[in-house]
């Protein structure tokens, strides 16, 4: 018998991946297209420019599917999770009326405002690929949260037409919704054509990119906490219903049918920070990482290495982008002096993301009257081993990654590989598809040393937003 395959494709806010694995949740092979600039022609608008979502899947599928040296006709299913929180507004044909709005884009905020006659469906970043590959107007029920008439209790639409008036989005303009990890259509042949993937391949639904996420980073545990280290870096413990009543988390729908994340609030941007700053060091770090053989952040790492656990008192607020309701907020850098270094800089921003999750997910277990004794970090960023003691000790528990560390690639191949029969259910295929590399344990000296940093970091921005609110009248 022939070995089978899965593909799991990932479309991020940075990049668009597309990964074949076996049955057992290794890699077979990659492919990987990076997203173009985000247009942005005015303040408060983000949009992906042209058709950009969809081409980097296809540029990434071709790179995969020229890597992949088994047989074509031995990849059994396609699982597809892509970005949430976007809006793509399509013609009857199923080609995009405009650019898709970013999940940045404070349009988002605001109920849909018809304003192009040639509009004949509104959906999701998912609902709008998944139709790329199969021609079907059909998305996962689980890529539906905020503006949007979904009820999140049955994860069908609305049965209430208040709800539709409020959102302004009639029943029609929307795409019909099934639940995760089942057959959502077939690969075209011109999807085929374009990708690579043979035809007729089935294309599973899977649900938003963190919900998938934490499935493929193994999140069983109700005692488990997640960092995902995106664009965007949120936390996450399994859930097993619907909170509407909770001030400190928000209830997502998980990969899993009629099962729910409870997500902290998190860092709008997170891991773009850390690409930011190795940025703005200029070629120089990059020409000396490439003449040791490796990456930038891995060359800031060796050199943060060195600077002792709360970087000699230096610490980063990370607003570096405003949310809507507070446009004034700003990064900050606050307590510089003559020891530190761009490698404390550095430290000092690892440590930031850490201590503003830890504050956030503290409230979250606070509320749900749970105590936390491990944590999954997932995300590229998880390569770090500094990064990863950094967990450990903030949080203060063992802090583990997996072998695969873009485990949204996994979740799709998880969830696909239920909806085809491979596993009889999501548990049994998390067992045999996510796989821990190691696990990080936190040490005492350092874990007393930020218990008590965070307690003075928790609150900066008493002090840094009335300035901020002054300097912005003035800066923007």
């Amino acid at each position: 018998m022939s070995k089978k395959y899965i593909i799991g494709v990932d479309g991020g806010s940075q990049s668009s991946k597309v990964v074949i694995f076996d049955l057992e949740g290794n890699i077979v092979c990659d492919g990987k297209q990076d997203l173009r600039p985000m247009y942005l022609p005015e303040p408060g608008v983000a949009e992906h420019p042209d058709d950009d979502l969809w081409d980097s899947v296809v540029l990434a599928s071709q790179r995969a599917m020229a890597r992949f040296s088994g047989d074509p006709e031995d990849i059994i299913a396609v699982g597809l999770c892509t970005i949430r929180c976007c809006r793509a507004l399509l013609k009857a044909d199923g080609t995009l009326a405009s650019p898709v709005m970013s999940w940045m884009d404070v349009r988002l905020a605001r109920p849909y405002e018809h304003e192009n006659p040639e509009v004949k469906y509104v959906t999701t970043t998912s609902g709008y690929i998944n139709h790329r590959f199969t021609g079907k107007f059909i998305d996962t029920a689980a890529n539906y949260w905020g503006q949007w008439p979904i009820d999140v209790d049955t994860w069908q639409w609305s049965e209430d037409p208040r709800v539709f008036e409020q959102y302004k989005i009639p029943r029609e303009m929307l795409f019909d919704l099934q639940m995760p990890g089942t057959v959502s259509g077939y690969v075209t042949p011109e999807a085929s054509a374009l990708t690579g993937i043979p035809a007729g391949v089935p294309v599973v639904a899977t649900a938003n990119d963190k919900a998938v996420e934490a499935l493929g980073a193994g999140l069983l545990s109700e005692t488990s906490g997640l960092v995902s280290l995106g664009t965007y870096i949120g936390g996450m413990v399994e859930g097993q219903k619907n909170v509407t009543d909770s001030s400190l988390f928000f209830t997502n729908m998980a990969s899993v049918p009629n099962q729910y994340l409870y997500e902290s609030y998190g860092i709008r941007r997170g891991m773009w920070t850390v690409s930011w700053f190795k940025n703005i060091l200029g070629d120089d770090i990059l020409r000396k990482a490439e003449d040791l053989g490796i990456s930038g952040e891995e060359y800031l790492d060796r050199e943060a290495e060195r600077v002792p656990a709360g970087s000699d008192g230096l610490m980063t607020v990370l607003d570096w982008l405003a949310p809507a309701s507070e446009l004034y907020k700003k990064g900050v850098m606050i307590g510089f002096d003559g020891r530190h270094t761009r490698a404390h800089m550095y430290r000092s921003i690892l440590e930031a993301i850490a201590m503003t999750m830890k504050i956030h997910m503290d409230g979250l277990a606070g509320e749900l009257g749970i105590t936390l004794d491990q944590m999954i970090i997932s995300g590229g960023g998880s390569n770090s081993k500094l990064f990863m003691q950094i967990f450990a000790d903030v949080f203060g528990v063992p802090a583990s990654r997996n072998v695969v560390n873009g485990a949204a690639g996994v979740g799709a191949a998880i969830c696909a590989a239920v909806a085809v029969g491979v596993y009889p259910n999501f548990r049994t295929a998390v067992e045999k598809m996510v796989k821990t590399r190691d696990t990080f344990q936190p040490v005492a000296e350092n874990v007393e040393l930020y218990r008590r940093g965070t307690a003075v970091f928790r609150n900066i921005t008493k002090y840094t937003d009335e300035i901020l609110k002054e300097t912005y009248k003035i800066f923007g």
